[in-house]
Order: structure tokens, then sequence, then C-alpha cells
């Protein structure tokens, strides 16, 4: 269930990252591995998806220690969709927690009385 529901809000979260500021795919990984399990092999295809939504657009920077870095920046129609979904998340965060609520009784057993 937990992959299920990872896989439906991961073009949020790496959305919302970007809001933060332009990075490129092991900086979304390492920061997006603070607070959820993610690899490498999860962010590529995400990240040509979100591209090919035209929600992010990508340019390169020279590196030192290697071949040039691909950065990812949100662009307008970007931040729109990351409202719109979080917007969402909300009232479905919302609707599930009213469902919860109405399961629990004075005894927190679960129990119907």
């Amino acid at each position: 269930m937990k992959t299920q529901l990872k896989k439906g809000t991961l073009d949020m979260c790496v959305l919302a990252v970007l809001a933060g500021g332009d990075s490129y795919a092991y900086e979304l990984v390492s920061t997006l591995s603070e607070t959820m399990e993610i690899s490498e092999g999860t962010i590529y295809p995400l990240m040509r998806r979100l591209q090919a939504e035209a929600w992010v657009s990508t340019y390169f920077v020279e590196s030192s220690s290697g071949p040039p870095r691909k950065y990812y920046s949100l662009t307008a129609a970007g931040r729109n969709s990351l409202a719109e979904m979080q917007s969402e998340w909300r009232s479905f965060v919302d609707e599930v927690n009213g469902v919860l609520a109405l399961s629990r009784t004075p005894s927190g057993t679960g129990e119907k009385q």
C-alpha cells in the first residue's frame, strides 16, 4: 500500500522540492531520501515524464569533477500543477481523516457500540 501511495504522490514531492530551487537528479534523490525511500532508478524516468508534461525544464552546468550536470527547473506550468496537486492532496487527507475519525470510540478500541 505504501508503494502505491508513494507512486501517486511522487510527482508532487519532486515538484515541491524544485519549488525551493533548481536541482540535479542525484541531489533530488538525496533530498527526498531524507523523508522517504527513493532510488536514482526511480527519479530518471519520472524526470523525463515531468519534462514531457512541460512541468520542468532542463539546463546543463559545467562540473569541475566530471561531465556537466543536468539541472531541472520548475516551469510556470509546473508551479500551477504543484498548486493543484497540493490542494487535491490536502482535500484527500481531510477526507481520509474524516473517515478515520468515524471509527474512533470513547474507549479507543475501535469497536462500534
